[in-house]
């Protein structure tokens, strides 16, 4: 990765073919957002708005094609990145990601209807024929497939997890070129503070409470508090020197067990009132 980083910090030329050959792709298309980002990040907005240009003419294909996808995160990260940039401020970045995704699923229930019909048309079938399998083998399970609104939330929050992804790989590798080891003191200073966690937590609650059709909209709202309570993780491990094989064991167990995924967003809340590593310094 640092080879590709190296490559594409070259140039304008460099840089615009692979960006635009990784959108080409499709499922490369989060390279080529990191990519802009990158140049965002080191070489201005200017720059990076000239290598946008170019790669989402592969990824407008794209949407034409009804893949919203690429095009979407293109956009995302290289709002995050002018925002990292202008502000330096992680915080204001992972707020600025909840619009992102937000924004995301409003256009696409106000300008790709006939896009979410036809993917809620697809969960319909999957789930009359999983119940149809069930009921052969003589379970009875009720399962209810998806609506509009909340496969809206659905790519939407996808839309700002992998725009904060895209992000936070531009940031590494500029870090490994020009400031190393400046990622990783950026990334495990990263902490909300209270008023901002209270915000997230009201608002995610709220949305949520309003049914199942929501509830992806509310999860938006924990992005940054999931990307906090790693960030504590990580500083955690810095700190206590444990052995880095612990993080690969907590990551495993966060995708699979959802009293971690709770356990770590409580961790995050509590410690923006607390403040953890300030009382580490002070002891």
């Amino acid at each position: 990765m640092r080879a590709l980083a190296e490559y594409v910090m070259r140039g304008r030329i460099q840089a615009l073919w692979v960006a635009v050959l990784a959108a080409v792709t499709g499922l490369l298309s989060w390279l080529s957002a990191a990519i802009i980002a990158l140049v965002i990040l080191r070489k201005g907005i200017a720059e990076g708005s000239y290598i946008l240009m170019w790669a989402i003419l592969p990824a407008g294909t794209l949407l034409y094609l009804g893949e919203t996808g690429p095009l979407g995160m293109m956009f995302g990260t290289a709002i995050l990145a002018i925002v990292l940039r202008w502000t330096g401020s992680w915080s204001l970045m992972l707020m600025v990601s909840i619009a992102v995704g937000v924004l995301t699923g409003l256009l696409l229930i106000g300008l790709g209807a006939g896009y979410l019909a036809e993917i809620a048309e697809l969960f319909e079938q999957f789930i009359e024929q999983l119940q149809q399998q069930l009921s052969e083998q003589g379970e009875k399970a009720t399962l209810q497939a998806p609506g509009v609104i909340q496969i809206a939330g659905l790519l939407g929050l996808m839309g700002g997890v992998s725009s904060v992804l895209c992000l936070m790989l531009a940031r590494w590798w500029q870090a490994l070129l020009y400031n190393p080891e400046g990622f990783g003191l950026e990334f495990r200073a990263i902490r909300l503070s209270p008023m901002l966690t209270l915000g997230l937590v009201v608002s995610g609650i709220a949305l949520s409470s309003l049914g199942v059709e929501y509830r992806p909209w509310g999860m938006l709202f924990a992005l940054p508090l999931v990307v906090a309570s790693f960030a504590l993780v990580h500083w955690g491990v810095k700190h206590k020197q444990v052995p880095s094989h612990w993080l690969f064991t907590l990551y495993m167990l966060w995708l699979f067990f959802d009293v971690v995924k709770a356990g770590l967003l409580l961790l995050a809340v509590v410690d923006s009132w607390l403040d953890f590593r300030s009382r580490s310094r002070n002891q």
